[in-house]
């Protein structure tokens, strides 16, 4: 101890001799572990920016569909039987710790009417407030979310996304308004952020989201169909009000009385089907996705008594372009990062190298004069060894702060994402260390090897 410690006293003792050139010397090295840094924190802050920006896209969603029907051999595809239940979902949040998130969908593909203007939004979906945490899209232009007690009494109020505001209000602000989804009145509480299009193209802004049971009851009574629901006459009422079609009854009577036109668009009496299109679904993160799929896998074969062997009348979809998109994307910004740390590090490292090489030649004579006294070659390694360990840990600890001071002025001043990343200040220290070691080895090694009678020779 005593002699490393003795060691370290030379070492700055010769270090304080030319304090200009040690400064010079270290600047590599600063600039080098100060890049590092600020690289990472900006990197990280990125990196994080843009994973949950994709994990808005649903990287880490999962979507559960019903099963496919079959009959005489011909299968039907997914969602032909019917399957999931809103108790599902709610059993899913319950039980399943894996998922952060869950909510029910109503698919409906009807028209929107407002004043003179109408349209047909790509999506109609009645759900739950969760949805909108689901999806990571909480934060709304304007208005407010609906509430669990608006989905339990069917209340008819939605939320519109921006390009249904633009073809139904213009861009005014329809908050407070109403719309009629299928000649059913919907008040309009709040306004979604805009989100863009999806990784397939399609307008994810051309949404409507209300409470599934209004949906469900109100508007569209049962599953969704392949075609615009509202196009079909039969699921319009307006389309048999005031109609001549019928001034006359039909020879078959029914035995109770039938209801008017008029009485079933008035007063519509639906078929409660306790049955959604779909739940969507969002595990805690990446990783769990696997572990989420084992979980719903082994509540819903419980809850729906599917014995082994037999197939199951669900389908979990998980999005794996996206992951695959996300994780492709960390991964280059990861390299991009080491790239530029690796190459900063090598040119502080070979300044180091090459000052301790000039610092070997001018003093040749006091090393010749060392080991002329009795110092050993060891000792001569270890002395040089150590100049350039301390001035390689001097640098790396001011290039820590220069670092973090260029991070911070990044975020202040222009608004940069960062992030600390201690994993990153350690390493630069230990970096910095091996870059000593590595490239002020060899200048030392040749120190050692001086000959004692040439070395006090030299002039």
């Amino acid at each position: 101890m005593k002699q490393l410690l003795r060691t370290l006293r030379m070492a700055l003792n010769a270090l304080r001799r030319n304090v200009m050139r040690s400064a010079l010397t270290t600047l590599g090295i600063v600039i080098g572990v100060a890049a590092v840094i600020a690289m990472t924190e900006i990197g990280q802050g990125t990196s994080a920016s843009v994973e949950r920006a994709i994990k808005s896209m649903g990287a880490n969603n999962l979507l559960i569909q019903p099963g496919s029907a079959s009959s005489g051999g011909v299968t039907f595809g997914s969602g032909s039987v019917v399957t999931l239940t809103p108790m599902d979902g709610e059993a899913m949040k319950r039980e399943c710790p894996a998922l952060a998130a869950v909510a029910p969908i109503v698919r409906a593909r009807v028209q929107v009417v407002s004043g003179n203007r109408n349209w047909v939004p790509l999506y109609i979906y009645g759900t739950t407030p969760t949805f909108l945490e689901v999806r990571e899209w909480e934060d709304l232009e304007e208005g407010e979310n609906f509430t669990d007690r608006d989905v339990s009494n069917g209340n008819r109020v939605c939320l519109l996304g921006k390009t249904v505001v633009r073809e139904l209000f213009q861009d005014e602000s329809p908050v407070g308004k109403e719309v009629r989804i299928n000649n059913v009145s919907f008040k309009v509480i709040g306004v979604l952020s805009r989100r863009g299009a999806n990784m397939m193209g399609l307008d994810q802004d051309d949404m409507l989201l209300a409470p599934w049971t209004a949906i469900k009851y109100r508007v569209s009574g049962a599953s969704l169909a392949s075609v615009n629901q509202s196009a079909t006459v039969v699921q319009d009422p307006s389309q048999k009000v005031n109609t001549l079609s019928q001034l006359y009854p039909s020879q078959n009577v029914s035995l109770y009385p039938v209801p008017s036109a008029s009485q079933i668009a008035n007063n519509p009496q639906p078929v409660r089907f306790v049955n959604v299109d779909q739940i969507l679904c969002r595990a805690t993160s990446g990783e769990d996705i696997p572990l989420a799929i084992e979980q719903i896998t082994e509540l819903l074969h419980e809850r729906h008594r599917i014995r082994d062997g037999q197939p199951d009348d669900f389908n979990i979809r998980d999005m794996t372009e996206i992951s695959r998109t996300q994780r492709t994307t960390s991964n280059l910004i990861t390299r991009l990062i080491l790239i530029v740390a690796l190459v900063s590090l090598m040119v502080g490292g070979v300044g180091i190298m090459n000052i301790m090489l000039v610092s070997v030649t001018e003093r040749t004579r006091e090393i010749g004069l060392r080991m002329a006294v009795g110092a050993r070659a060891r000792d001569i390694l270890r002395q040089f060894l150590a100049e350039a360990i301390v001035l390689c840990m001097l640098g790396g600890l001011m290039g820590i702060i220069l670092g973090r001071g260029v991070a911070i002025m990044v975020r202040k001043f222009l608004n940069w994402p960062t992030e600390i990343s201690l994993l990153a200040i350690i390493g630069a220290v230990g970096v910095s260390a091996a870059v000593g070691v590595i490239f002020g080895y060899y200048p030392a090694w040749k120190a050692s090897r001086l000959d004692p009678i040439e070395a006090l020779r030299y002039e």
